[in-house]
């Protein structure tokens, strides 16, 4: 009998609580099926410590688990000796955990075995074995999770309520075997208030008040631990989420996509699509009407534009000393923090480039005759001259004009989208809007944006090119240098008349050999523009001209 007291500590786990109210249930089972392994190891001087480590109706996907956490401070404590566990997955499905898991115990020289899969992690060949048990095992959690998805998905398109809290204006179907929502009268007559208060009143935070003066309060809620939740008056965002809650039409909602729903709806056809009418005229409403013309707004596309992921680009800004920067930037970095895919805008040049791209939309229009549908020649002509009339205006008035004649507006990695507003447009050119041509009110440009040193620039649309000065400059100083020193001037000589340093004058003057090709693509501005001079002089530049070319990505 060996001589050596291994402490040993028994973890299990059960990933649902079905079952766990049982006097005897899963968690017992593993419990008892591990304390016998340890009594048949006593010859080996393992001792069953009495803590006890369950985790009941936990997933092994996470480490965030109350008895693990408990195990693994007592092992750092230095309380434990050996972890026994039922099956390796009760311990983790996750072989990036699992990695995890090893390295920690190992630094407290602590062990661990598998009662029903004997193998041992001293050996190559056991450790391997453990690899592919724990990958099947991460395997059958995904394939498993998988599977949920699925059917959760195909039960919604049979149009079954699937769980989750019950929306105002319904309960759960009290047989709890039949996954359907049953219609609460009281409750649905306040929902049935509040869509007729928003078509009356026309406006969330107006609605909002009037139902507070009502006394409408949202649904009231007792949970199983006694929590209580709702019962107060709505908030406006509340209002909004029942208003264009669809299943209150009777449908199911799963994703992006409805589904006819098994329960019964509260609102009829017609209330609901006038309220979503309405819903969706407020929101490409503007505060400074629909009537062309410039406006004096600050942020002047304010609630048009979203991402590709359909957020609000919304405006804000920095300052910096006496001056202030503003941004079109995607909302959920101002609500929800950081998102490497969220955009962040310059307020100009957003401004300048969505100015732009209507004016040569309207231009390109003008120019093939393509502003509005109709045979008659002479008329054609004349709205062909106002267009290029308003096209002139735009540009040189800029975003004050042009956001006029913008209702809506998309931008994605690599293209932008902007739909005009037919009836300001009409008005404009002296035409009723049904009789403007349909792809007069539809743009779509290129659109990218690339940082050039501290500043990010804006490429949309067919865009001229634009020298860079301060890279003209820098080419023109350059040449005269480099041709200063092939007459003997020193560098010294030069940094003391030039005022500057000799490190600046050295970097600087290779730029003179430049190939051909780039030094005339900086005169013409048609260099990348996110080659500067920084760029440029980053690293020493190599002799042969096609490898500058390539660098600089000509």
């Amino acid at each position: 009998m060996s001589n050596t007291r291994i402490r040993c500590a028994i973890y299990t786990r059960k990933s649902s609580d079905e079952g766990l109210d049982q006097d005897f249930n899963s968690l017992d089972a593993q419990h008892e099926a591990c304390a016998a392994y340890i009594a048949s190891q006593k010859h080996e001087g393992w001792k069953l410590l009495p803590a006890r480590y369950d985790d009941g109706g936990v997933s092994g996907g996470t480490l965030e688990r109350p008895a693990l956490r408990r195990l693994m401070a007592d092992i750092d404590a230095g309380r434990i000796d050996m972890v026994v566990v039922y099956k390796i997955d009760r311990l983790t499905r996750s072989l990036v955990d699992f990695a995890k898991l090893v390295e920690h115990l190992e630094a407290a020289s602590c062990s661990f075995v598998s009662v029903t899969q004997a193998f041992n992690t001293s050996s190559s060949m056991g450790r391997l074995t453990l690899n592919v048990l724990l990958s099947f095992a991460q395997f059958e959690r995904e394939v498993t999770a998988e599977r949920i998805r699925d059917k959760i998905a195909a039960s919604k398109k049979k149009g079954l309520w699937m769980g989750g809290l019950a929306p105002l204006g319904y309960d759960p179907h009290p047989d709890r075997t039949r996954r359907e929502l049953v219609v609460n009268e009281a409750e649905a007559q306040v929902v049935h208030q509040l869509f007729e208060l928003y078509l009356a009143q026309g406006c969330l935070n107006a609605t909002a008040r009037e139902a507070a003066r009502l006394g409408l309060r949202s649904k009231h809620r007792v949970f199983a631990s006694g929590r209580e939740q709702g019962g107060g008056p709505f908030s406006r965002g509340q209002i909004h989420k029942i208003l264009t809650n669809p299943v209150y039409r009777g449908m199911i909602r799963h994703k992006d996509k409805t589904f006819p729903g098994t329960h019964p709806a509260i609102i009829d056809e017609d209330l609901w699509n006038r309220v979503q009418a309405r819903l969706e005229s407020a929101s490409t409403r503007r505060r400074r009407g629909r009537t062309p013309g410039a406006t004096k707004s600050p942020t002047p596309l304010k609630g048009l534009f979203r991402d590709e992921t359909g957020d609000l680009l919304t405006p804000t800004h920095t300052t910096r000393g006496a001056r202030r920067h503003r941004y079109y930037v995607s909302h959920r970095l101002i609500a929800g923090g950081a998102d490497p895919a969220g955009w962040r805008l310059p307020a100009a040049a957003f401004e300048a480039a969505v100015a732009r791209i209507v004016a040569d939309h309207l231009e390109v229009c003008a120019s093939r005759h393509a502003v509005v549908v109709t045979d008659d020649t002479a008329g054609a002509m004349r709205v062909t001259a106002l267009a290029r009339t308003l096209v002139a205006t735009i540009r040189s008035e800029g975003i004050g004009t042009a956001v006029g004649f913008i209702a809506t507006g998309h931008i994605a990695r690599g293209a932008i989208e902007v739909g005009l507003e037919p009836k300001s447009l009409g008005q404009a050119l002296g035409y009723a809007a049904g009789t403007l041509n349909p792809d007069l009110l539809s743009i779509s440009a290129p659109f990218t944006c690339r940082r050039r040193g501290a500043e990010m620039r804006i490429i949309a649309g067919e865009t001229k090119p634009k020298p860079d000065a301060t890279l003209i400059r820098t080419l023109a100083n350059a040449h005269r240098w480099a041709a200063t020193l092939r007459s003997g001037t020193p560098l010294g000589e030069i940094a003391r008349r030039e005022g500057h340093s000799e490190s600046y004058i050295r970097t600087r003057a290779p730029l003179a050999f430049l190939a051909p090709k780039i030094q005339v693509a900086i005169l013409e501005g048609t260099l990348p523009p996110e080659i500067t001079t920084k760029r440029l002089i980053a690293r020493p530049l190599p002799l042969d001209w096609g490898e500058q070319e390539r660098l600089v990505g000509m």
